[in-house]
C-alpha cells in the first residue's frame, strides 16, 4: 500500500474510507493517493461498489394456512456518493436486507418484513400467480429502507415458492384429478358423437333399405300387373285370378328350387301340394284386398 511513503492504492470498483484521529475524513476514489499517516490519517476500511447478490429463504404461511418456503434473490450495491453511510451505518448489510425481507427489522422491531406482510394475505394459488407483484413490493420497500444506509436495490426476484411436500403431493393429485375429469368429459363427448353418427348411419341405412324394399315390391307389383295384362290379351277367356294363380305356382316352385339348390339352407317344413298353393294364393289375395280397402 505504500504506507511507508504515505501513499496508498485503491483498486477499481472500490473506495477507501479515511479517518483523521478516528473521525471520518473523506472517501478516496480508485487510484493512488497520498495519506500522511503521521498527521493522524488512516484507512478505516474499503468498500466495494460491485453488484452483489443475496439469496434468502424463509418459511411463512399463506391465507389458507399452508406453510411455504419463499426463496428470494436480491441484487444490491453501495452508492458511490453515499459510501460513508454504507460503511458506517450498517455493520452487516446482508443480515439487514434479510431482516427487511423476511424477519422483523433489527433497527425497527415493530416493522414486519415485506414477505411476511404480503404472503399471509394471499391464498396459495394466488401467491404463485403474484410472485412478480410480491417481488416488486419487496424491491420498493427495500429501496426505501436501504437508501438511507447508502445502498441501492438493483433487482429483486422471488425465485420460488415451495409448499410442504405433502401439500405439493396433494396439489399434484388435484391437478391430475382435474385433468382426468377433463379427459373423461372429452372421451364422453367423443363417444356421444360416435353414437350419434352411428345412429344417423343406421337411420340412413334403414331408410335406404326401406326405399329399396319399396321399390322392389313396386317392381314386383308392376311385373305381375304386366304379366296379367299380357296373358289376358294373348290367351282369351282367362281371368286375372287364373293368371295370378299361375304366377304364384311358378313363384312357389322357383322358391322350392332355390331352397333345394342351396347347400347351406336349413330344413324348412311347409305343406306341399296344389291345395297348399291354393291356400297361399287365397292369403295373398285377401291381403291385397284388405290393403286396397284400407287405402
Amino acid at each position: 500500500m505504500g504506507n511507508a511513503c504515505c501513499c496508498i492504492q485503491v483498486d477499481q470498483s472500490n473506495v477507501a474510507i479515511t479517518e483523521k484521529w478516528g473521525k471520518f475524513d473523506e472517501v478516496m476514489e480508485p487510484g493512488c493517493h497520498c495519506l500522511p499517516w503521521p498527521l493522524g490519517y488512516q484507512i478505516a476500511g474499503h468498500l466495494s461498489l460491485r453488484l452483489q447478490q443475496l439469496d434468502v429463504k424463509c418459511e411463512t404461511k399463506t391465507k389458507d394456512n399452508v406453510f411455504v418456503n419463499v426463496v428470494a434473490s436480491i441484487q444490491y450495491r453501495a452508492i458511490a456518493n453515499k459510501a460513508s453511510d454504507a460503511f458506517y451505518k450498517l455493520s452487516n448489510t446482508r443480515n439487514q436486507i434479510q431482516a427487511y425481507v423476511f424477519d422483523e427489522n433489527e433497527l425497527e422491531p415493530s416493522t414486519f418484513s415485506v414477505i411476511r406482510g404480503s404472503v399471509p394475505k394471499l391464498l396459495l394459488d394466488d401467491a404463485f400467480e403474484q410472485k412478480n407483484d410480491i417481488a416488486k413490493a419487496v424491491e420498493e420497500e427495500l429501496e426505501k429502507a436501504m437508501s438511507a444506509y447508502g445502498y441501492e436495490i438493483v433487482q429483486t426476484l422471488i425465485v420460488d415458492i415451495e409448499p410442504d411436500k405433502h401439500v405439493k403431493h396433494a396439489m399434484n393429485e388435484i391437478n391430475a384429478a382435474a385433468r382426468m375429469r377433463v379427459a373423461t368429459n372429452e372421451k364422453a363427448e367423443a363417444e356421444k358423437i360416435l353414437q350419434i353418427k352411428r345412429a344417423e348411419g343406421e337411420a340412413e341405412s334403414k331408410y335406404l333399405s326401406g326405399l329399396g324394399i319399396a321399390r322392389q315390391r313396386q317392381a314386383i307389383v308392376d311385373g305381375l300387373r304386366d304379366s296379367v295384362l299380357g296373358f289376358s290379351v294373348n290367351v282369351p277367356g282367362t281371368t286375372a285370378k287364373d293368371v295370378m294363380d299361375m304366377v304364384l305356382v311358378t313363384q312357389y316352385f322357383d322358391t322350392m328350387k332355390e331352397i333345394g339348390a342351396s347347400s347351406k339352407s336349413s330344413a324348412v317344413f311347409i305343406p306341399h301340394g296344389p291345395g297348399a298353393v291354393r291356400d297361399v294364393a287365397a292369403q295373398i289375395r285377401d291381403g291385397l284386398l284388405q290393403g286396397s280397402a284400407t287405402n
